[in-house]
């Protein structure tokens, strides 16, 4: 089986990032969801952890420059999917995405 993997840089979400984290394990409850938390001082850890997903820790500040570049070299997967943990994607389109990356290379390209 793929392995697909929902990366969530976040940076104080603690209002959003429960629901986000439960629409993305309902649209792809075989996904990995990760939480990257760059430095969060409202809890946004605990609340994506009792969601379910799987929370790592980015201390050097900065979404650009350092948390994405560290969910890359940590996380390992077939297909990446990153949101935002203030839910700006919605979570519906999911599996189309991931679909396109694991049956059709993407789709750019391959046409």
């Amino acid at each position: 089986m793929k392995k697909i993997a929902v990366l969530i840089p976040c940076y104080n979400e603690s209002v959003t990032i429960e629901k986000v984290v439960k629409d993305y394990k309902t649209a792809l409850p075989e996904a990995d969801v990760y939480v990257y938390d760059n430095n969060s001082t409202d809890h946004t850890d605990e609340i994506a952890r009792a969601a379910g997903a799987i929370v790592k820790y980015e201390y050097r500040q900065g979404k650009g420059g350092n948390v994405i570049r560290s969910m890359f070299r940590d996380i390992e997967a077939d297909c990446y999917i990153m949101i935002d943990g203030d839910d700006t994607y919605p979570a519906e389109h999911a599996r189309i995405m991931a679909e396109l990356v694991l049956k059709k290379g993407g789709g750019y390209g391959n046409r």
